[in-house]
């Protein structure tokens, strides 16, 4: 197992989730990238438990997911809600909002 993102699944996910033909680094394009780099690394410690160093790593992703996250939230709602929805990821900024 990998704890990288191959090339041609971050290739699918920029093309699942762009806004426009150009679009490489919209906010639902890089947290589907990052999403699916925090699920791999989620997998990889269900074997290796005592991997800390990886774990600080994951920690990073998931605060720059939510950073991300919390960006779209204050620009476009709707946006924000279809991601993650479309993605699985619980909402936790919308929570805090209300």
């Amino acid at each position: 197992m990998q704890l990288a993102i191959s090339a041609a699944e971050k290739k699918e996910l920029i093309q699942k989730y762009q806004i426009h033909q150009q679009d490489t680094g919209s906010p639902e394009a890089q947290v589907a990238i990052l999403t699916e780099r925090i699920r791999q690394l989620t997998e990889h410690f269900r074997t290796h438990r005592k991997d800390y160093h990886s774990r600080h790593g994951l920690f990073r992703l998931v605060g720059k997911q939510r950073r991300l996250l919390r960006y779209l939230y204050k620009k476009d709602v709707t946006r924000y809600y279809r991601l993650i929805n479309d993605l699985g990821i619980r909402d936790t900024i919308g929570l805090k909002a209300n």
